[in-house]
């Protein structure tokens, strides 16, 4: 074949240069139109400016696709933007190797992601990962945040993305140089890390490291989604073992310091995490290092309800150790947490009251918490809080551990026992507040100063409720205790005259504890009985009822039961 002339060759050249041209300016008119759709304000949100092209040399296949793209574009997106035709299309121009059709696919799934609640078909998923894997930026922004989209309308499957294999390329964004893109990649691994089996392949795809160093991050926004990803992979046990090997109990104490109260909140709540498991308290609470204990009671303080909250959250569950315990009632912790029982936030209370419930329980502690400023917030909480069984309940029981040191007449100088007394009268206290507060009652009422300041409270409806209360066997802790604080008030002429209003009450729920099959409500039942039979209303009421009766049942069980025990004892000895 000989040489084309010099006609020939300019002829080629001409050509050559019509198509460039064509391509160009074919290129030029898509990314156009997506542009103008995308400043739309029904746009939640405006793409970046498409940057200036070169000139590309398009593929026949890829001529024929973004021609029959746009006109799909312009005329029938409305109807079916997620057909089989689109579909196809969205495959050409992500698997292209040209950045402008990239960026028109990863600018339209953009534009699905923000005006579409529907789900994405499974499909759709493929182009994603010759997206996310392209070379140009403006296509891993756009498809990166499109896919945020998609997960946080909760229009994709979270364990399918895995599945489809897009978690690679969504943890090698992770080491992106482009704050945008480290953005997007740490909200979709955050987003994607709800999952238990997600955990465990980000895990396992080495994916803790990249997230530990955007913890540091100079931006925010990275910063923030990156503890949000920490926060969430710290709910699986495994993934803690992964995240203390790469240095993240540092990194998180450390953003507690953050000015951002949501990175406050997330590496709070992932410590939290960390520290629900004991065998991580040695590594967070060396005895060289009480960094950590120190900025968490800081925190306490923080204005910020779900940071103060979640502080007390992770407190608690660093207090297995009595020595913590001690230390952090020496921090002067307890002026904080008196602060919160009084917050507006029902969070905040409870955590603060838990918090108070654990340390309440050492006996170091006790005489330091037993102080005016407690007591009086432990009342006003019952007072103003009754139906709560979270606080009614560690309230309760904080009164409790209280009342067994040396400094009890403060209990009785408060609010406390009568804040626990009208609890009793509120019918929606649950069955476990009702057994914490009549162990308490009962507990104080052993006690023959605290009865007295009872006695003073006692009046009719409380009377009423507590005989209520012991005749109720179907709940048998609540009724136990209730009879049990009747029996330590019959020897006062105030409580007896109440009492008398109820004589046919408080005969049942004798003849009931008197057949019942634990020894602890017999001998209650005994005791209360020979206490009431010194009144002679009583006396009467009694010898007109079968409480007699039963007595001597009991009795006559009670001979037959030591006349077996006295010959097994002797066959023992024998």
């Amino acid at each position: 074949m000989g040489q084309l002339c010099g006609r020939c060759m300019q002829l080629l050249r001409d050509f050559v240069a019509f198509i460039q041209r064509m391509s160009s300016d074919l290129v030029h008119g898509i990314k156009e139109c997506l542009t103008l759709i995308s400043k739309c304000s029904c746009l939640k949100q405006n793409s970046s400016k498409a940057r200036q092209l070169y000139k590309p040399i398009l593929q026949p296949h890829e001529r024929v696709t973004v021609q029959e793209f746009l006109q799909h574009i312009e005329t029938g997106f409305e109807m079916s933007p997620l057909g089989k035709d689109p579909l196809e299309a969205l495959r050409t121009l992500a698997f292209s190797e040209n950045p402008g059709l990239q960026q028109s696919a990863a600018l339209y799934y953009l534009h699905m992601s923000q005006h579409m609640n529907i789900p994405l078909p499974v499909e759709h998923l493929e182009p994603f990962y010759a997206l996310l894997r392209s070379a140009d930026l403006e296509v891993q922004q756009m498809s990166s945040l499109s896919l945020v989209n998609f997960l946080l309308e909760g229009n994709i499957d979270k364990e399918l993305v895995v599945q489809m294999g897009l978690l690679e390329p969504i943890l090698d964004l992770l080491e992106s140089e482009d704050p945008t893109v480290q953005c997007n990649s740490c909200a979709c691994t955050m987003t994607l890390a709800v999952s238990e089996a997600n955990r465990e392949a980000i895990g396992a795809a080495r994916g803790v490291t990249p997230l530990l160093s955007l913890a540091n991050s100079y931006d925010p926004r990275v910063q923030q989604n990156a503890a949000g990803a920490i926060l969430n992979l710290t709910q699986s046990e495994k993934i803690q073992q992964v995240l203390c090997k790469e240095g993240a109990l540092s990194v998180l104490a450390s953003l507690l310091e953050s000015p951002d109260t949501e990175v406050q909140y997330y590496s709070c709540a992932a410590l939290s995490n960390m520290a629900a498991n004991i065998q991580h308290h040695e590594a967070m609470l060396r005895p060289s290092n009480r960094f950590l204990l120190r900025t968490l009671i800081c925190l306490l303080s923080s204005s910020v309800d779900k940071v103060s909250s979640q502080a007390c959250v992770c407190l608690r569950n660093l207090t297995a150790s009595a020595d913590i315990q001690a230390e952090m009632v020496a921090e002067d912790v307890l002026p904080k947490l008196c602060s919160l029982l009084a917050s507006g936030s029902e969070d905040v209370r409870r955590a603060s009251i838990a918090l108070l419930w654990i340390l309440s329980q050492h006996p170091q502690n006790q005489d330091t918490l037993a102080c005016a400023e407690l007591l009086q917030s432990l009342g006003m909480l019952l007072a103003t809080h009754k139906t709560d069984p979270v606080i009614v309940g560690h309230a309760a029981c904080i009164i409790r551990n209280l009342s067994l040191s040396k400094n009890r007449q403060r209990i009785l100088e408060s609010p406390c026992v009568e804040g626990l007394l009208q609890t009793m009268l509120s019918t929606d206290t649950q069955e476990d507040s009702l057994h914490y507060v009549t162990s308490c009652l009962a507990e104080l009422a052993k006690q023959e100063g605290a009865m007295l300041h009872m006695v003073q409270w006692m009046d009719e409806p409380l009377t009423k409720c507590l005989v209520r209360l012991a005749g109720q066997l179907e709940h048998p802790e609540p009724s136990f205790q209730a009879a049990s604080i009747i029996q330590h008030m019959t020897g006062h002429d105030k409580t007896m005259l109440l009492l008398k209003h109820h004589t046919g009450r408080i005969q049942a729920y004798l003849e009931n504890f008197l057949t019942h099959r634990e020894i602890r409500f017999q001998q209650l039942g005994i005791s209360t009985f020979c206490r009431l039979r010194e009144d002679p209303e009583f006396s009467l009421a009694f010898r007109k009822s079968q409480v007699a009766k039963l007595l001597e049942q009991v009795r006559q069980q009670t001979e037959e039961t030591q006349e077996l025990l006295r010959a097994a004892i002797y066959h023992e000895d024998s």
